[in-house]
Order: C-alpha cells, then sequence, then structure tokens
C-alpha cells in the first residue's frame, strides 16, 4: 500500500493536559533548547534527532523537513505543549510502513522535567489514535531501551505487547548500539 495520496489533517490533537500539534517555523528556538538541555540523555535513543539539531538554525532546518515529511507521508512528528502553561514539553512522531499489513512505529520523548507526570501516556494516547483512526494501520510499534523502564512502562500501560527477542546480525548492533532493544507492539481491535 502506497503513501497516502493526500496528508492527512495537521490540526492540533487536544488531550485533557496537553496540545500535541505538528512544529511551526517559530517552534526552533524552543524545540532545540529542549534538545540541547536532553542532548546526552536522549542521545542513546534519538541519535539521529540529537544530532541533527546541533543548533537553532540546523533545527529549523529539521523542522522544516518534519512539515515536507508530513506531507509525503514519510514521517508524521508532533510537538508536545501543555496546554495550562504552553510550555513545549517534547515530541511524538509516527514512522509508516507503507507495505502491508500498515504499521506505524512511534517514538517520543519528553524534557527530564516533564517526565514522571503522565504525559507520555498521554500523548501516546493520542498518537494511538492517530495512527488507528487517521492514518489507518493495522499495527503499531514502540521500539524500547531496555534501560528505559518509563518507556516500557508507557508502552505496557497503554495496552502495547512485547514481540520476542530476535537475534540482530552484527553491523545492526553497531548502528543501534550494543544495547537490546525491545519492540512493543499493539494490533488494531
Amino acid at each position: 500500500m502506497p503513501a497516502p495520496a493526500a496528508a492527512p489533517d495537521s490540526a492540533p490533537r487536544l488531550t485533557p493536559r496537553l496540545l500535541l500539534r505538528h512544529y511551526a517555523p517559530t517552534d526552533a528556538a524552543e524545540f532545540f533548547a529542549l534538545i540541547a538541555a536532553n542532548r546526552l540523555r536522549l542521545r542513546p535513543s534519538f541519535p539521529a534527532r540529537e544530532a541533527a539539531a546541533s543548533s537553532a538554525e540546523a533545527s529549523a532546518r529539521l523542522l522544516a523537513q518534519f512539515g515536507r515529511d508530513w506531507r509525503s507521508g514519510r514521517l508524521y512528528v508532533l510537538g508536545i505543549w501543555h496546554r495550562p502553561d504552553g510550555r513545549y514539553l517534547g515530541d511524538i512522531s509516527l514512522k509508516p510502513n507503507w507495505s502491508a499489513p500498515v504499521t506505524l512505529e512511534i517514538g517520543y520523548y519528553l524534557a527530564a522535567d516533564a517526565e514522571g507526570q503522565g504525559y507520555a501516556r498521554e500523548a501516546l494516547a493520542a498518537a494511538v489514535a492517530f495512527g488507528f483512526e487517521t492514518l489507518g494501520a493495522a499495527r503499531l510499534l514502540i521500539r524500547c531501551r531496555p534501560d528505559n523502564p518509563r518507556s516500557v512502562a508507557v508502552a505496557v500501560a497503554l495496552g502495547f505487547q512485547p514481540l520476542p527477542v530476535r537475534p540482530r546480525p552484527a553491523w545492526l548492533h553497531r548502528l543501534l548500539g550494543n544495547g537490546p532493544q525491545v519492540l512493543y507492539y499493539m494490533l488494531k481491535r
């Protein structure tokens, strides 16, 4: 199945405490500041994102790329803002594999001071609805590092199930690091 002919609606998605929306060019400074403040924490799980956001200017280019990716169906990235005070908290992305059955891999991160307050769970619930209802996925995946128990707990709390661990070739170990990756999945009900 190819990517959709038209990009999905990029209207903001609201949860009780969060606003999830497509990034605007004016978000580059906030985006960069969060990445810079959390760089060492994010590097193991999001090395490409962390490397691409090397400056405010590079972050602006990355946010523009997210816009092109959204329109082409390559990647859907939503920034996460706290509704009561407008504070930028992190983001959540859905990367599609358009061959049947359509599968979306979800990735998410929050600023360190936003963790442990249920925001990731709330954002993931909105992303699950977006993936199944709007993008028409049959399956969702989350790749968690076992040394990140909070991420694992968020996936499990939303009903994701672990996939059995499969051996990886040596080149993939070098690319992803030596730590095992654990996949969690959810099927459309």
